[in-house]
């Protein structure tokens, strides 16, 4: 054995101690400390070339101190970050992760099980099948399925593919004929995963038709004309995907009434609920997912609002051989089709190396209970009512819409000029002083201000202060 073969060894060996890990743990514990204090920025100020520099150097052949590593790392990287954990970033749908869930992310590394046969993650395999019987309780699917996913993408593209499945049963042995190509709809207000997807499963864009929206909901009536009119021109609808917890605000799709028109035409109902299905678990707010049982599948992000490290989605089925159709793949050297291996999930996922997120999630509900994410979805939306009160009654700012979830949409209408122009100056000079972060977004034409409050440690204060610097700003750029 060469020298250097044998000090690598020995280093790899002397990494894998508590006191290597230690050093990794300190310096996520001071992340965390640091996010609390209210003084520290939210985001980086450095533009992208002083962000790329200290990354240009050459690499090291020969490795380097993990002491060193580890400042490197600290210094360039967790200081130059957005602070997710900060009690002013109010930004994107990026939840500040439970420590318990960030603490297990470094156990599904260590033990690095594959998810995609029971052979290769024995116990892993049971943790996820248990997780996904929970969430299935949940959404009213009492013999259903489902599967871990990189996210809600991912979970709408599987459902898709499962309600391809359904409506043309051999499309995945013979294609797709042109002539024979189903439709999908969607409210205009739908994430983009969903026009992606038919897009990508080789419908054609174009068969993406959008529904109108209503007080940003999909309009029931424009549905029913629609589904109406395909179903006189002989044209056959692949899926309806229903909206609960849109991107933009927060909204919460009729899903009652979508489902009555699905009944009707016999057509596959599909809810991306990657936002919004948390709301499952409140008992306050459980009513704005209502007819999701009556749903063939939905899309659930718990690293959303179950406030899990990325990336931990989930696809549930309510009909486990529907799910199982979606994929139809020959691997003798994986897939078996006996009764003992029965609980394989490579068979129904689009991955075959599949991370063990689901160990998080476990973690979590062991930690904190079943009940803690029910408490957390009713803290946000208070929030969020919150918020929409006083900035109701401030005479710098128009409110959007009201809160359904954790979202909430805002305009500065003071003084004269480009409205559009101003707001968006505005996010731009709050965001760069660092004391808080916020995200913008168009609707119905107008440029707004959109804040998403996914955070425990966020209070009204905290709210009242972004008003109050917002104000401030606002007045300073008439």
């Amino acid at each position: 054995m060469s020298g250097l073969l044998e000090r690598l060894l020995q280093t790899i060996e002397a990494d894998m101690g508590a006191q290597a890990g230690a050093q990794f743990v300190e310096v996520a514990a001071r992340y965390f400390a640091g996010s609390r204090m209210p003084d520290r920025g939210v985001t980086t100020r450095a533009v992208p070339d002083e962000l790329a520099a200290p990354f240009e150097h050459r690499l090291s052949a020969q490795g380097r101190p993990l002491a060193e590593v580890l400042e490197h790392v600290e210094r360039d990287i967790v200081g130059q970050s957005n602070w997710l954990l900060h009690p002013r970033y109010m930004g994107h749908q990026v939840s500040a992760p439970l420590p318990a869930a960030v603490w297990a992310d470094a156990l599904v590394s260590a033990l690095n099980q594959s998810l995609a046969v029971q052979e290769m993650s024995p116990a892993l395999t049971m943790v996820e099948h248990r997780l996904v019987r929970w969430l299935c309780e949940a959404a009213g699917f009492p013999a259903g399925a489902g599967t871990f996913t990189s996210g809600g993408t991912e979970a709408t593209f599987t459902a898709l593919l499962a309600a391809r499945a359904a409506a043309l049963p051999h499309a995945w042995e013979s294609g797709l004929a042109d002539g024979q190509l189903p439709v999908v709809l969607c409210g205009e207000h739908a994430h983009y995963a969903v026009t992606r997807a038919v897009a990508q499963l080789g419908l054609g864009l174009q068969r993406a038709l959008l529904v109108r929206s209503r007080d940003q909901r999909m309009d029931v009536g424009d549905l029913k004309a629609r589904l109406q009119q395909l179903a006189q021109e002989g044209k056959a609808v692949m899926a309806v995907v229903a909206t609960a917890g849109s991107t933009a605000t927060g909204s919460f799709d009729d899903l009652q009434a979508i489902a009555d028109l699905c009944d009707e035409h016999g057509t596959w109902l599909h809810v991306d609920g990657a936002h919004g299905a948390s709301a499952l678990l409140s008992e306050k707010h459980r009513k704005a997912m209502a007819g999701v049982e009556r749903a063939r599948s939905l899309a659930w992000d718990p690293h959303k609002m179950m406030l899990l490290p990325l990336s931990a989605g989930v696809l549930l089925v309510r009909d486990a051989h529907e799910l199982d159709a979606a994929f139809r793949q020959q691997a003798p050297y994986l897939f078996h089709a006996t009764a003992e291996r029965s609980r394989d999930q490579g068979g129904r996922s689009f991955q075959c190396s599949r991370r063990a997120d689901a160990l998080k999630l476990w973690v979590a509900v062991q930690r904190y209970g079943t009940a803690a994410f029910g408490l957390l979805y009713d803290h946000f939306a208070e929030l969020a009512t919150h918020l929409h009160t006083r900035l109701a009654a401030h005479p710098d700012f128009e409110v959007l819409h009201e809160p359904e979830c954790n979202i909430l949409c805002f305009r500065y209408v003071r003084g004269a000029g480009d409205l559009d122009e101003k707001n968006l100056t505005l996010r731009t000079e709050y965001n760069t002083r660092g004391t808080g972060w916020i995200t913008t977004t168009v609707l119905s034409g107008m440029r707004v201000l959109r804040v998403t409050l996914i955070n425990p440690r966020i209070t009204r204060e905290h709210l009242d202060a972004m008003i109050a610097e917002l104000a401030a700003i606002g007045e300073r750029i008439q």
